[in-house]
């Protein structure tokens, strides 16, 4: 397997700037952007929720709206002709099996979300995401550790 380009690969974006760095990462691996996989995970609805208790959120209006952060960022990068797809589930496993699922030669993703007290409580996506995937993966460190 040749190290570079890459024909494709899976960024998960939760809109923060270190996912937008990930993203300016992959762009440097890949000769065309639609070789890049952008994805956004979003946890199922509880029947209790506010939103769905009261009316009004549904799993196809947070979709919508996730679709519609990716148009806006996308335009802002300046990134056009990558696919967009929106999971719901478990991030760090629906991370990885859709990069099973489309072949991936590789995943980007940063390595930022929660650290502490709250990452032993809640989690860390991309533990997870390391843990089940079955392709190579280029974690990112997070930009405030030095």
């Amino acid at each position: 397997m040749s190290w570079l380009p890459k024909k494709s690969i899976v960024v998960p974006v939760d809109f923060s700037g270190e996912s937008s760095h990930a993203l300016s990462v992959a762009l440097e691996l890949v000769e065309d952007p639609s070789a890049l996989h952008l994805v956004h995970v979003l946890y199922p609805l509880d029947s209790v929720s506010p939103g769905v208790v009261w009316g009004g959120v549904t799993e196809e209006t947070r979709e919508k709206a996730v679709r519609e952060c990716f148009d806006k960022s996308l335009t802002e990068l300046g990134v056009s002709g990558a696919n967009v797809d929106v999971l719901f589930g478990d991030p760090g496993i629906e991370i990885a099996e859709y990069a099973k699922k489309i072949g991936a030669e590789l995943i980007v993703i940063s390595s930022h979300g929660h650290h502490g007290v709250r990452r032993v409580l809640l989690g860390s996506v991309a533990e997870r995401v390391v843990r089940h995937a079955t392709c190579p993966l280029l974690v990112l460190r997070r930009s405030d550790v030095n």
